[in-house]
């Protein structure tokens, strides 16, 4: 019994294979794959392996498919939306379509960490400035906009701005942004990793050159699956990472071919996203914020720290600020982060930003608050 759930939680719980031994409380980072989803891409992968050669003839249309449902799941045109690995991998896909000398690339101090690396990559390749935007971690609407407006005064080849936030867990205005891109003549790719699922419909209203999401995090379909919605005056300059034998064939189909991949990945998402239907996403989306929030509190309350301003929190996963010696840089955390997990049995994030270490808490339906309790209970001691 969970007072954010209700008295059904065993038969929730029992969606996901994952080890009861195990405190599970960063599903943000890896996300967790349904029972009926695993299933089914056993089925496929059994297929793939009786008859290869059958397969790989089929494959192509089994994909064209799986990109439709997608489509359809994040309320998109099936034109504008490819199937890619990640949602880095789309990132790495925009870059590669930029023009030389089309003028800066901006991106903010909250971007994920390897969307840093591949606009630096980008702006050595292609001569462009790479040109970051520093946005305190408390900012409103007003301030975050005005700090980028002011970063896009000069030539501009593309803005990247996160929907919701890795390393510092908050929403960004991404409407907001993209009305003021679409005013300046400015294109805006907006990196929206965690947003579907966590969201409801996360590309409503946003009217953006280009977005990707990860799909196998509050999605929970299997790792490997994210989506790239591209506005059509894009699509000629997207092309797949992999240069494969549909790489002549118009966007988005050039994608759906990516050698002797295994993509049953991209071809079992939709029984992920049935299995959280059938929860009642809305119920899920409503439980994960409550527990969140919960969790957030009683661990901050047990390290003795204030929940932190982030303007606009994300709705299934939330910062606990660590004291200041702890998780000072990047290495410290990573090895905070094992220690926990061996020491304290829980799974957690923990994030660098600005020079400082956070704990990230994420929720889905199968924690409760105990899960939060326990940490709570051990996490004091282990620091």
């Amino acid at each position: 019994m969970s007072p954010f759930w209700g008295a059904d939680l065993s038969r929730v719980r029992a969606t996901w294979e994952l080890d009861d031994d195990v405190v599970h409380l960063n599903h943000g980072s890896f996300g967790a794959v349904p029972v009926a989803a695993l299933a089914e891409q056993r089925r496929l992968r059994e297929l793939m392996e009786r008859d290869p050669d059958r397969w790989f003839r089929w494959l192509p249309g089994l994909v064209a498919e799986a990109r439709v449902a997608v489509a359809g799941y994040l309320r998109a045109d099936p034109e504008a939306l490819a199937l890619v690995p990640n949602a880095s991998a789309g990132v790495t896909a925009v870059l590669n379509g930029l023009d030389a000398d089309s003028g800066r690339i901006v991106y903010t101090d909250h971007a994920y960490g390897a969307v840093e690396l591949a606009v630096h990559q980008a702006s050595r390749r292609l001569g462009l400035p790479a040109h970051r935007v520093d946005i305190p971690l408390a900012a409103d609407t007003p301030t975050v906009v005005s700090l980028l407006g002011d970063a896009i005064d000069g030539p501009t080849s593309l803005v990247i701005v996160d929907q919701i936030s890795s390393a510092t867990a908050r929403c960004f205005p991404v409407r907001e942004i993209a009305d003021l891109c679409r005013r300046r003549g400015v294109p805006i790719l907006v990196d929206g990793a965690h947003a579907p699922g966590m969201l409801g419909d996360p590309l409503a209203g946003i009217d953006a050159d280009l977005w990707v999401g990860n799909l196998h995090k509050w999605s929970c379909a299997p790792r490997g699956t994210a989506a790239i919605v591209a506005a059509a005056p894009w699509r000629d300059r997207l092309l797949p990472l992999i240069t494969s034998w549909a790489s002549d064939e118009p966007y988005p189909r050039r994608f759906d071919v990516q050698g002797t991949l295994d993509l049953t990945a991209w071809l079992a998402a939709p029984a992920a996203f049935a299995t959280v239907a059938a929860l009642d996403a809305d119920r899920v989306r409503q439980h994960n914020s409550a527990l969140a929030e919960h969790g957030q509190r009683m661990v901050s309350d047990a390290l003795g720290v204030p929940v932190p301003d982030v303007g606009e929190p994300a709705p299934s996963m939330r910062l606990v600020t660590l004291p200041p010696e702890v998780g000072a840089t990047m290495a410290d955390c990573h090895a905070l982060q094992a220690r926990i997990a061996d020491q304290a049995g829980c799974e957690v994030a923990i994030t660098h930003w600005r020079g400082r270490g956070h704990l990230r808490l994420s929720a889905h339906a199968y924690n409760t608050p105990g899960d939060y309790h326990l940490l709570a209970d051990r996490l004091p001691a282990l620091l």
